[in-house]
This record gives C-alpha cells, sequence and structure tokens, in this order.
C-alpha cells in the first residue's frame, strides 16, 4: 500500500531532523501517559444473536476447514510414506535383494537348429558384472537325454571348474557335445554357473536354458508292408533302421508296439523281450533290419496302428526306451479278403447207413455239417476276386485232416490229388488255364468228392474230418509293385455216431416160451419173442428212445425183459410201444455190455394173410442227441415180419401163414 504525499513529507523532515547535528539535540523522547483507571460499565447482555453472515463470507469459513484438514492428512500421509521408504532401503540394502551381488551374465553362442548324432560345438559366454571378485566358480552344463561327448555314452551332466573371476572379466568356455533326438523335436541345454563372492561364503547361482531344434536325427525307421490285409490272415513287416550319423550310435533299441487284435508268431531276429529288439551299435551308413510275422484279426474297415520307435537305453540290459530318435507309424487296414474262398458241402442222397437221419440241433448250438460213416460226400470251393485288378497264377490247395480218408475214395475232375499230405490242388495246368488270370470281380468252382470210412476207428472220441483250403495268387498294385496275395477258408464236417440198433423175431429162442403153430396157421394164435440190441461205437446219445407200432392182429402179452433198469411202456388203445433208453455211452455192445431188451407178442393171422410173412411189429425208430455234434440222431430199423431169420433152428419154410 503506498504512502501518502503528507506522510512521506513528514518521514522526510524527521530523517533530516535525525541526521542534522544542529537539530538532534532538540529530539528528546516524549513523556509518556498515565493510563486512567476508569473503568466502564459493561452489561450482562452481552450475549446476543449475531446477524447470519454473508453467503458468501460462510462458503470462504468452510472453505477455509475444509484446506486445513486436506492440509493435516497431506502431511500424515508423507509422513508415513518418509518412513516406509526409510524401512524398505534399510531391508533393501542389508537382508534384501539389494544386498546380493550381482549376477553374472551368461550368454550361448551355438546353431539353434542341429543335427542328430553329429558333435555340435557350443561357446558359453560369462561376464562378471560385479565390483567384487568371485571365487570357486563352476560351469555346470545339463544336457538333454541321450547327449553324450564325441567317443562316450550318455552324459547327462558336465562340470567345468573356472575358478577365479576378475571384476568386469569375461571368460569363454567351448563345449562340444553329440545330441540324438527325432527330426523337429525341441531340446532344452540348461547352463549354470555355481559361485562365491570374494568376502563371502555364500554360494550363489546363475542360469541360463537353451533351446535346440533337430533339424535330422541321427537313426531314421521305414515299414516295408502291406497297407491292406485280411482278417485272420498271417501278416509281415520288416522295420528297418538306417543310421544317419558320422560315428556309431551303441546300444540302439527298436520298440514296437502291437495293435488291438495283432497276435505275434515269430521274428527274426527274435526280440529280446516282447515288442523289443537290440540291434547293438550301428556303424554309419549301416542298416539293421527285423521281420516279424503275426495274425491281425478284426472286422471289416478297421485300422490298426503299428507304432515304431528307435533310440537308445540309459543301462545296459534295461527295458526302457529313454532316448527315442526316431518313430514311425504304419496302417493297415482290415479289408475283404482278396480272393474268397467258400465251402459247400453236399451229401449224396441214399449214401450211408440205411434208415440213418441227423437233423438240426434243437438246443441252440451252432449249426454243424454231420456226416455219417460210410457216406459219399461231394465239396464244392467257389473263389471270387474281390479286387479291381486281375489276380495271375492263382493255386487253390484243399487238405483234409482228423479222420483218415482212404485216398482211393477222392475222386476230382479239375484238381490233382496228392496222398502224400491228403491235398488236392487246382492250378493253371489242371484247370485247362482258368485260374491263370482271375478277372476283377471273376468268380469260379471247383470240386472233390470222398467217402466217409466205415467203421470208424474204435475209441476216437468226438471224431472230425476238417477241410482247410488256401488260395494264392499275385496281383500289380496301383505302384505297380507285384504283391503276393493270400486266401484261407476251412470248414468241419462232424462225425455223427455209428449207432446201430437192430430188432430180431425170436420162436426157438423165446425167452418167454413160445406157443401155437410154425409156420402160423390162420386164426390161430403164435406168439413170439421180439428182441431189440443198441451198440454205439463213439459218440454218447444222450436222452435216446425207442418207438415201434403193432399191427391191429398183433398184441401186446405184457411180458419184457430186462424186467430191471429199462422203461418199457405199451399203449393198448393205439398198439405203440415205447422204450426208453436214456443216455447211451461210448463204446457200448464194444467196451461196455450191449443195451438191449426183449418183449412177448401174440400174432392171429387172417385167412387174407394166407401166403404171406405178415409184419409182426412196425415203424422202428430210435431217436436221441449226438453229445459231440448236438445234432438229433434218428435211427430207423427195417419191420419185423414172420420171417424170423437169425432164430437158430428157424427155416423160411416157416414164415407164411397156412390155412
Amino acid at each position: 500500500m503506498e504512502n501518502s504525499p503528507q506522510d512521506e513529507e513528514k518521514i522526510d523532515r524527521l530523517r533530516r531532523a535525525m541526521y542534522s547535528r544542529s537539530l538532534s539535540s532538540r529530539l528528546k523522547d516524549r513523556p509518556r501517559r498515565e493510563m486512567d483507571e476508569e473503568s466502564l460499565p459493561v452489561s450482562e447482555e452481552w450475549r446476543k444473536e449475531m446477524p447470519p453472515p454473508h453467503p458468501a463470507t460462510a462458503a470462504v469459513a468452510v472453505g477455509g476447514k475444509v484446506m486445513s484438514t486436506i492440509g493435516r492428512w497431506l502431511l500424515i500421509t508423507g509422513f508415513a510414506f518418509l518412513i516406509g521408504a526409510v524401512a524398505f532401503l534399510a531391508y533393501y540394502f542389508t537382508i534384501g535383494a539389494g544386498s546380493q551381488p550381482t549376477p553374472p551374465a551368461i550368454s550361448i553362442s551355438a546353431p539353434t537348429r542341429i543335427a542328430g548324432g553329429e558333435p555340435t560345438k557350443l561357446q558359453i559366454v560369462i561376464t562378471n558384472n560385479n565390483r567384487a571378485a568371485l571365487d570357486l566358480a563352476d560351469l555346470v552344463i545339463t544336457f538333454p537325454l541321450g547327449t553324450h561327448a564325441p567317443g562316450t555314452t550318455d552324459e547327462p551332466e558336465r562340470r567345468v571348474a573356472i575358478g577365479t573371476f576378475a571384476p568386469g572379466e569375461i571368460k569363454q568356455v567351448p563345449v562340444e557335445a553329440v545330441f540324438s533326438g527325432r527330426e523337429g523335436e525341441h531340446a532344452s541345454l540348461k547352463v549354470e554357473l555355481e559361485y562365491r563372492v570374494r568376502g563371502s561364503s555364500a554360494i550363489y547361482v546363475a542360469s541360463l536354458d537353451y533351446e535346440l531344434v533337430f533339424s535330422s536325427s541321427s537313426l531314421s525307421i521305414s515299414v516295408e508292408s502291406n497297407t491292406e490285409t485280411v482278417s485272420g490272415q498271417q501278416v509281415l513287416l520288416t522295420v528297418t533302421v538306417a543310421s544317419n550319423a558320422p560315428a556309431p550310435v551303441n546300444d540302439v533299441l527298436l520298440k514296437i508296439d502291437y495293435p488291438f487284435g495283432f497276435a505275434f508268431s515269430s521274428g527274426d531276429p527274435r526280440p529280446e523281450r516282447p515288442g523289443l529288439w537290440a540291434l547293438g551299435n550301428i556303424n554309419p551308413g549301416e542298416r539293421v533290419s527285423v521281420t516279424l510275422r503275426g495274425t491281425l484279426t478284426g472286422e471289416e474297415g478297421d485300422e490298426r496302428i503299428f507304432r515304431t520307435s528307435v533310440g537308445t537305453r540309459k543301462d545296459k540290459g534295461g527295458a526302457i526306451l529313454e532316448t527315442v530318435v526316431a518313430d514311425y507309424s504304419h496302417r493297415m487296414v482290415i479289408s475283404q479278403a482278396f480272393l474268397s474262398l467258400s465251402i459247400t458241402v453236399q451229401k449224396e442222397e441214399g449214401s450211408g447207413s440205411p434208415g440213418e437221419s441227423f437233423s438240426g440241433n434243437p438246443q441252440g448250438r451252432e449249426a454243424a455239417t454231420i456226416v455219417a460213416p460210410g457216406e459219399s460226400v461231394n465239396v464244392s470251393i467257389e473263389w471270387k476276386n474281390n479286387l479291381s485288378t486281375a489276380i495271375t497264377d492263382a493255386v487253390i490247395v484243399a487238405r483234409l485232416s482228423g479222420i483218415e480218408i482212404d485216398g482211393a475214395s477222392v475222386r476230382s475232375t479239375d484238381g490233382y490229388y496228392r496222398s502224400s499230405d491228403s491235398a488236392i490242388l487246382w492250378d493253371k495246368t489242371t484247370t485247362g488255364g482258368s485260374l491263370s488270370s482271375l478277372p476283377a470281380g471273376g468268380s469260379g468252382t471247383v470240386g472233390f468228392s470222398f467217402q466217409v470210412p466205415q467203421p470208424l476207428p474204435f475209441g476216437i472220441q468226438n471224431p472230425s474230418i476238417v477241410i482247410s483250403t488256401n488260395a494264392a495268387g499275385k496281383r500289380l498294385s496301383e505302384t505297380g509293385v507285384p504283391g503276393n496275395l493270400r486266401a484261407t477258408a476251412s470248414k468241419t464236417l462232424k462225425l455223427a455216431s455209428e449207432l446201430e440198433v437192430a430188432a430180431q423175431g425170436l420162436y426157438y429162442e423165446n425167452p418167454f416160451v413160445s406157443t401155437g403153430p410154425l409156420p402160423p396157421r390162420a386164426n390161430q394164435e403164435t406168439t413170439y419173442a421180439i428182441l431189440f440190441t443198441v451198440t454205439n461205437t463213439t459218440n454218447a446219445i444222450q436222452n435216446a428212445r425207442l418207438t415201434a407200432q403193432m399191427p391191429p392182429y398183433v398184441r401186446s402179452l405184457g411180458m419184457y425183459k430186462p424186467e430191471a433198469g429199462e422203461d418199457i411202456s405199451f399203449n393198448v388203445s393205439d398198439g405203440s410201444l415205447t422204450w426208453r433208453i436214456g443216455d447211451i455211452a461210448s463204446g457200448v455192445g464194444i467196451s461196455s455190455p450191449i443195451r438191449w431188451a426183449e418183449i412177448a407178442v401174440g400174432f392171429t393171422p387172417s385167412t387174407s394173410q394166407i401166403g404171406e410173412e405178415p409184419v409182426l411189429l412196425q415203424g422202428i425208430t430210435l431217436t436221441g442227441i449226438d453229445s459231440a455234434t448236438g445234432a438229433v440222431v434218428t435211427k430207423a430199423v427195417r419191420d419185423v415180419t414172420t420171417n424170423i431169420i437169425g432164430d437158430r433152428g428157424f427155416s423160411p419154410l416157416e414164415a407164411t401163414v397156412v390155412r
């Protein structure tokens, strides 16, 4: 604020007077005036309401309070921050990271893509960034699995002594190693530096991970086999392991994981363990092959994969493939048979024993082809080319096994029977050239016949005849490479038990004592006995039962033998006879007693039968279930007439009814 001119003049006069010699003595202190002691009266009503402040004045007052509060909080916050910063710096530079030395810098100079099996050189550079020296420094290198120094075995870790590092010093450590891995696979190399800071006993570690990529592998795998096969047909795989390395690869292992449905049969060489082959050391450029055979089963259209891998193991004799150098997956599809075969068996009508027949199995077992001893059998083999290309030089072979067949009974119009191994062969020479080339989708039939031997050899349980067929041919694949094709089919013929049933009329040897005239006379009753016998050479018969029918002029006398152990019943109303035999064991009548029964009947001929040999018992049938084949066996027996030849003392002249 500026002074007025009057004030300025007063001050100026006072200043001149102070510094003037003539006037300064006149300046004297003015005497002080005493204050009056008079007290003024003060009202008791000093508290009175003040008029409300102006709004602007109130806002200024509130703002002042707010600013004062904010100022106090800012002061408190700043003070707390200062204390925290001091505490943090104290911790950091005493026991925290600030108290630790600066870790040395590590770098690696090496190619990022390396060839497996070849020596690779790396340069490890270490820089001491500390102002203090480093003592007792060691470089520890951890290699990927399967890595080794040139000319040595597996080396998982290498330690290199560095010694003392001066401040700011740079050291370079060259490293040479042979890495192993699959092409395109990534591997990690870890480098660690262990050191102590001079004046400290603590051990510090600085580390670096370096990633490598394999541009190629030291070993390679190839698989030679079909890409499709038929279920149940033998497959052949040849697995070849080749070395791509400039140095020998030691203790090589080949592992093959079999797919579901594959049954291993043989290998060349033999595996050390199931699915594991020890190939030993493989020299540069060397190739080692393994051949295995087996059977692959599955449904049409199924894909099966053989997974092969090759590498090394850490311990000699170990069963684990620790380092996989190469792998390969071979796919095989199960397809329809290239050359399908089907076998059809037809029995000649009227062959086999008279009155013998076999029907399907009522017990729900799988239906089988049943043949009887002495029966002639015709076999047809139908072939079909399922490929879209022709099959050349086809050969079909059928073999008979099981019960020995008399080679003299084997006949074939278009094949050749070779008795040395019971085989029938068909080729382009025996078929007039029809098998020299089988067109795509073409089909045809070859056949032969034979006779089932009779009687069957005694003592054979569940006899059967197996017809096995094999076909082979050649085709050109899509790539023009010739391939061999094989097809198989088989059929089993079950032989029914050689069951024999006989019925014999008796007069002179009647155990019930015959009565009446012989030859029989009209209107007079003559009594006979009828003897039933049952023998069985092979399969046991279950639930056997013999039934027969008596004509109206024959009656049952109600007597039978043996009285115990046999269930024989007569039905008077319809004249039927039932003998419930039960089970007939194998060897009955040969190695064990024959099964038999006798019944007594009375025959009263009519005058209309004079000069005839009337039937005494007809419709004689034995039924049962073959325990081996499950088939229902039905054996029919010739009717018993008054011509009872076989009864000792009987003459054919006594068979005809007389007046």
